[in-house]
């Protein structure tokens, strides 16, 4: 079955902590839901993007890290689900869900399926 990435965006600075007792709850019925229909493979929140390390291939073989995010965007991933679905149509139903639950952006997309040799 192909797995299915379901993204949320936040907008650069967002506070997780400011989140109301209501969207907690409505994040955790949407887990037990994917849960019990047997779509959710994992899924994750994150620290907002100022913790992130970006890792950049320099000349030589020799690797940059500077702090903050790769890419300099007004949005960043805030947490994600990685789910088992049938096709795209059912992986963007629960995109539907995580915008309502999440009260945030969403983008689905599809990994990449490597042939087999």
């Amino acid at each position: 079955m192909p797995q299915y990435l379901v993204a949320i965006h936040h907008p650069d600075g967002y506070d997780g902590s400011q989140e109301g007792e209501e969207m907690v709850r409505n994040i955790d019925v949407l887990n037990e839901e994917m849960e019990a229909a047997g779509a959710r493979f994992f899924a994750g929140g994150l620290q907002s993007a100022s913790h992130a390390k970006s890792l950049r291939k320099q000349p030589g073989g020799k690797v940059a890290i500077t702090d903050g995010p790769y890419l300099e965007t007004k949005e960043h991933i805030g947490g994600f689900w990685i789910l088992d679905a049938a096709d795209m149509d059912e992986a963007v139903a629960w995109g539907r869900k995580a915008v309502v639950a999440c009260r945030a952006s969403v983008e689905v997309r599809e990994f990449l399926t490597m042939p087999k040799e």
